[in-house]
């Protein structure tokens, strides 16, 4: 059936999205055109000024749409602890936990030479520019468990190590109120690879 070329463009301007396929498209774009076409317009709206005006923070990399992001502004933060993650996601995440008061930095991916993506790809060069002004004590790398990120975690220590920065890893493992039955073999060997000794 022939539709017009606009419906069309719009159909497959939603496929940009990830996981979103052709007709998950078609019903987004024509909810959008048959009931809200409002919210279609502030979608539009909002989606333009957010393209245009958002870049990365000039210390972590995360998105923001000032120069430096609240975070890195703030004096609260611990200047000492550099929490390493993969995407500004991950930012939100853990901030929503409250059990984190360092600072990060955004990786916006991880090492994939395959991919063409490369150590300055990812901003490894300014990180280890920060390294070397000797205000961080300690890099908390919180990746997630894939070849590639354990790649990429393991320049990160050694450009760590060239700069006498302690590397620490987050715990990987077992869930809590996870059943071992349900587990699979990588995550069940990663809980025994970071098993605790039981105090009194």
């Amino acid at each position: 059936m022939l539709q017009s070329p606009l419906i069309e463009s719009l159909i497959e301007a939603f496929r940009v999205l990830p996981g979103v396929g052709p007709k998950s498209a078609q019903r987004m774009a024509y909810h959008l055109l048959q009931r809200n076409k409002s919210g279609g317009a502030k979608l539009a709206s909002v989606l333009s000024d957010a393209i245009e005006k958002i870049g990365h923070c000039s210390l972590c990399r995360t998105l923001t749409e000032e120069p430096t992001c609240h975070i890195c502004a703030s004096e609260r933060r611990a200047i000492g602890e550099l929490c390493i993650v993969e995407s500004p996601s991950d930012v939100q995440v853990i901030e929503q936990s409250g059990i984190f008061a360092g600072q990060y930095f955004v990786l916006m991916g991880h090492l994939s030479p395959i991919d063409g993506i490369g150590p300055q790809q990812i901003g490894l060069d300014l990180l280890e520019l920060r390294l070397q002004q000797g205000d961080i004590k300690e890099l908390i790398v919180a990746m997630n468990a894939s070849v590639e990120s354990e790649a990429t975690a393991h320049y990160i220590q050694q450009l760590a190590a060239q700069n006498s920065v302690v590397v620490s890893r987050l715990a990987q493992g077992i869930p809590m109120g996870g059943e071992l039955e349900y587990l699979d073999s990588g995550t069940l060997s990663q809980a025994f690879l970071a098993r605790k000794q039981l105090i009194d």
